[in-house]
């Protein structure tokens, strides 16, 4: 799943089925993660309004993961490092 703006409602929903599928409740599942259960409660209906680093926090807590494949318009790390003398 490519996360964009447009797909954070997919991401919000992603996170409440690992959630039940972990058989977690919200409290539960704060607890594990180290965040409010108002933020899970947050960040499954709207993560636009969250920060970043508790959405990873949650992610990694549930243990999921999200990668970066690359930053648009700009050459990867390793482009950079053949490019340079």
């Amino acid at each position: 799943m490519q996360v964009t703006p447009d797909t954070l409602p997919e991401l919000a929903k992603r996170l409440l089925l690992e959630r039940k599928r972990q058989g977690l409740t919200r409290a539960q599942a704060a607890s594990v993660c180290g965040v409010s259960t108002s933020f899970i409660r947050d960040a499954e209906a709207d993560p636009s309004r969250c920060t970043l680093a508790l959405l990873l926090q949650l992610v990694e807590g549930l243990g999921l993961s999200l990668a970066v494949d690359g930053w648009k318009d700009t050459p990867s790390v390793e482009q950079e490092q053949v490019a340079s003398p």
